[in-house]
């Protein structure tokens, strides 16, 4: 029986378990290996790792860890979350672990559209956050490809980066006239073309229209990546999705059942690496001031 188990390796998951760990908590992280951040080639905007690898700040975080034996490591994707009496049940292949509360920060998945090409290029010259990887794009050709009442703020925030900007909405666009006009005054050329490749040829990131056009840039950045729960355990405990696909939560991801609490994208859709850690950190903290009261 551990105190708790933490179900996801990532910065929340791992800062939760660094407070709960120093807190002579005993803590099971259960983890996968399957980061929706592992397809790019480097991570940006947490203070002294700035530019490190997904995989490489994980490896920092689970050294670090090691040097607490009060937290223990199970690779492996976690089913089947039950809860008996006050305590949860979580397996892992064929092993079966139990703890007083779960912390579940497993994050998103992508679900990219089929289009050729598209899934070998993302993470490398096809983006979703302009703050993880705008910078390195500054002032240079881009492509924005997205559709609907939420492109304007996109198309808006990407120019903070540069101004030479192609948008394709991948089909009729679905925005209002008041927009259309927005971004016509400024210049902004829009296709309306369905998208039908993505290649990198020499330097360029070419993307091949239905028609046969073909846009040459450096980089391209896509309004929506459909991301969806990377796993549904939370659901096998009448744990809802809100509309926007992520788990419903409350102060400290605290969710309806006592004792399981959901943090990091899978409760905020998007935190970024220090938003993802803080969250952790939050979490952990109240966690254990939990477990204090009840064994008070």
């Amino acid at each position: 029986m551990f105190d708790v188990m933490i179900i996801g390796g990532g910065p929340s998951g791992l800062s939760a378990a660094l407070v709960l760990g120093r807190a002579r908590r005993s803590v099971l992280v259960i983890d996968n290996e399957q980061a929706r951040n592992f397809v790019v080639q480097s991570s940006h905007g947490f203070l002294t790792r700035d530019a490190i690898s997904p995989k490489e700040l994980r490896h920092l975080a689970k050294k670090e860890l090691k040097k607490y034996k009060t937290v223990q490591f199970c690779q492996g994707t976690a089913r089947n979350l039950q809860q008996s009496h006050s305590n949860f049940l979580v397996e892992v292949g064929n092993l079966e672990f139990s703890a007083k509360k779960v912390i579940v920060a497993s994050g998103l998945k992508e679900q990219l559209p089929n289009i050729n090409g598209l899934k070998d290029l993302y993470g490398k010259y096809v983006f979703s956050c302009p703050y993880c990887d705008g910078w390195e794009f500054r002032d240079q050709k881009l492509t924005v490809i997205g559709n609907g009442n939420k492109l304007i703020e996109y198309v808006k925030l990407i120019r903070q980066w540069s101004k030479e900007i192609v948008l394709l909405t991948g089909g009729p666009r679905t925005f209002t006239s008041k927009d259309y006009e927005e971004l016509t005054h400024r210049r902004i050329p829009i296709m309306e073309e369905e998208i039908s490749g993505f290649s990198r040829e020499r330097n360029d990131l070419q993307i091949t229209l239905s028609n046969g056009v073909v846009i040459t840039c450096d980089a391209a950045f896509l309004l929506k990546t459909n991301a969806i729960q990377h796993l549904i355990l939370p659901e096998q405990l009448q744990v809802k999705l809100k509309k926007n696909g992520s788990y419903e939560t409350s102060l400290h991801g605290q969710t309806i059942q006592k004792g399981l609490y959901i943090i990091g994208d899978a409760a905020k859709r998007f935190t970024g690496l220090v938003g993802a850690a803080s969250e952790g950190y939050e979490a952990g903290v109240h966690v254990n001031k939990e477990l204090v009261d009840e064994e008070w």
